[in-house]
């Protein structure tokens, strides 16, 4: 990332994504299963979960002054885990409708904030500019496990729908 604030169209980007997947998913497509015990809703509440972080970041940063404490790497996987039961437990369509306000609302307050204030710039923010890197990342992960149950025939010679392939 650099201080011309191009993660702006990055996440903007990301956002029109999450949007176009979320509103094409049926109930069924946000149930299927995923690895690691996550669910396709239950990826999209992940989303949800480290964005909302951010925005509650912001807010203890300004009500203090002071920036929160960064988490260490090796705290991701614990915290993925300890909230995966928790996300699993919303309605899957409602997981990814959260997902996508909080990254609407993510997005519209990163866009607001001076590069310097924000990570990598500055290397003891808590507040990630690039929202768009993780959406990506699982975004990618959704659209693949889809395509591969997709192509998955359920009865032989034909595709999840029924249609021959």
């Amino acid at each position: 990332m650099t201080a011309d604030r191009s993660y702006v169209e990055e996440n903007r980007t990301q956002l029109a994504r999450l949007r176009a997947l979320v509103d094409r998913l049926s109930d069924q497509e946000l149930s299927r299963p995923m690895e690691a015990g996550w669910t396709v809703a239950g990826v999209l509440g992940h989303l949800a979960f480290w964005d909302q972080r951010v925005l509650l970041l912001f807010e203890q940063w300004e009500k203090t002054g002071q920036a929160p404490p960064r988490y260490g790497q090796e705290d991701v996987d614990w915290i993925n885990d300890a909230s995966r039961p928790l996300i699993h437990a919303i309605p899957p369509v409602e997981a990814a409708r959260l997902a996508l306000r909080i990254a609407q609302e993510t997005d519209d307050l990163v866009a607001t904030l001076p590069p310097d204030r924000l990570s990598p710039i500055d290397p003891d923010s808590p507040l990630y500019a690039l929202r768009a890197a993780h959406r990506s990342e699982h975004l990618d992960d959704v659209e693949a496990a889809l395509r591969a149950r997709r192509a998955k025939p359920d009865r032989p010679g034909t595709t999840e729908d029924g249609a021959t392939p």
